[in-house]
């Protein structure tokens, strides 16, 4: 009877729930693997070890210790199990075990999938579940024959090899953990290994939705907006942003200064597409101009793609929003772009997905000005950094003490499953029954 009943209760968890339990539940295994003598080189703080294990689980990048240095291969291959699984998705790879054990998958799991993924049915969610992993898997055993065909010279078969997979599935990812003490920066302007990282991290935050759609469809007119918009978005904002940093790192010294015009017109693209949740770089974070690390924060805080490797905002909802007001000041009834309109509900939603987020950011920036000692820009890019689950950093995440890796960890695990989630959990919404008289409110 108690058996029955629980059943009953399990078939009752919405989709966000479970999703929402599936990334606590990989972040606290992993937690406890991290603190096993095997797993590190000398022992780590149960806060570090949470703090690491929610940075690889939520896909950001950020480490309160040097990965190459203090983890043994063990710790090395937990981490990127970690990273694998968060960036994915639990439930992807739960439903993956069931099929590739000849099991039937349930309703119930179907549902997850579509909620995981955005997909607007249950119907062909297993179907489109196997392409993503048979895209991911042969992506990246792509780029690993490539990475390593170039490394294998540099450091040897073995080690080649290694760091191959390591930082093709930490950039498909979207993780932004390197092997490497300085990040990336021995390689910026290095044409092969920003190519490839930066294409890699580029496809896995621009959705899964989006690659089916525009693998499957080859005419552009037969492509929803959403991916329109994405790809278009996409293509837009790194290339301004390439123009941005080019432009304001060019005479630094400290950054791009140092190099040649075509090594910095590789590293700025490197470092245009990187803050949009890689987490890579080819420069010193902390030593680029002010004018260029707020125009990270605002990079971090919009994100990648919906149902992607990626956090943040999500361009989509930042373009909606854009779109939106374009079309107030224009007069129009909605908002509409390449041929089609865009409902209210979802420009509310773009709203309420922005204000929610931007009261994350700035309460949990609020609260690290209470525990650290730290200046407020680099606490600043430390949070937003946190928030988009990007990775970068001035270079301040050792410094941070317990209490605000626990203040940063809450907030990886937010950005990862989006503010809204969690609003959805604690708040049920519901229908309206009645509508109130109109009053005047005065605004801007």
């Amino acid at each position: 009877m108690r058996w029955h009943l629980f059943n009953r209760r399990k078939r009752h968890f919405s989709p966000p729930v479970v999703i929402a339990s599936s990334f606590l539940l990989l972040i606290f295994v992993g937690t406890l693997l991290l603190k096993l003598p095997i797993s590190t080189v000398h022992s780590i703080s149960w806060v570090d070890a949470l703090f690491t294990a929610t940075s690889a689980t939520t896909v950001t990048g950020l480490s309160v210790f040097d990965p190459g240095a203090t983890l043994t291969l063990f710790g090395e291959l937990l981490l990127l199990t970690l990273i694998q699984m968060g960036g994915v998705g639990l439930m992807a790879f739960a439903v993956a075990v069931l099929i590739l054990m000849g099991k039937k998958v349930g309703l119930q799991n179907r549902i997850y999938i579509q909620e995981s993924f955005n997909q607007l049915s249950v119907g062909g969610t297993v179907k489109f579940l196997r392409e993503i992993l048979l895209f991911v898997f042969v992506v990246e055993g792509f780029a690993v024959g490539v990475l390593a065909a170039y490394w294998v010279p540099k450091f040897g078969w073995q080690d080649g090899i290694y760091y191959s997979v390591f930082h093709v599935i930490s950039a498909f990812n979207n993780a932004g953990f390197s092997l490497f003490a300085d990040n990336l920066t021995p390689f910026a302007g290095d044409p092969v290994v920003t190519i490839v990282l930066s294409s890699l991290f580029i496809v896995g935050g621009i959705g899964f939705v989006v690659v089916m759609e525009v693998v499957t469809k080859r005419s552009i007119r037969q492509w929803s907006l959403h991916t329109k918009m994405m790809i278009s978005g996409t293509i837009l904002l790194n290339l301004l942003s390439t123009i941005v940093f080019f432009v304001l790192e060019y005479n630094n010294m400290k950054t791009l200064g140092q190099f040649s015009f075509g090594d910095k017109l590789l590293t700025a693209y490197f470092q245009a597409v990187t803050p949009r949740t890689a987490g890579f770089n080819m420069i010193s974070i902390g030593d680029m101009e002010e004018s260029s690390l707020l125009y990270t924060l605002f990079l971090m805080f919009i994100g990648g793609g919906s149902a992607s490797t990626a956090s943040g905002i999500k361009l989509t909802t930042f373009m909606v929003i854009v779109v939106a007001t374009i079309s107030y000041f224009r007069g129009l009834s909605e908002p509409h772009l390449y041929g089609k309109s865009i409902k209210i509900d979802v420009v509310f939603r773009s709203l309420a997905i922005a204000a929610v987020s931007s009261m994350l950011v700035f309460g949990s920036l609020f609260l690290l000005t209470l525990t650290e000692r730290i200046p407020l820009l680099p606490l600043a890019f430390e949070t937003f950094s946190a928030f988009g689950t990007v990775g970068l950093s001035m270079g301040i995440t050792s410094s941070i003490s317990p209490l605000g890796e626990v203040i940063l960890c809450i907030v990886m695990f937010l950005g990862r499953i989006g503010p809204l989630t969690v609003f959805f959990l604690l708040i049920r919404p519901k229908k309206e029954k009645y509508r109130f008289s109109y009053d005047r409110v005065h605004t801007g």
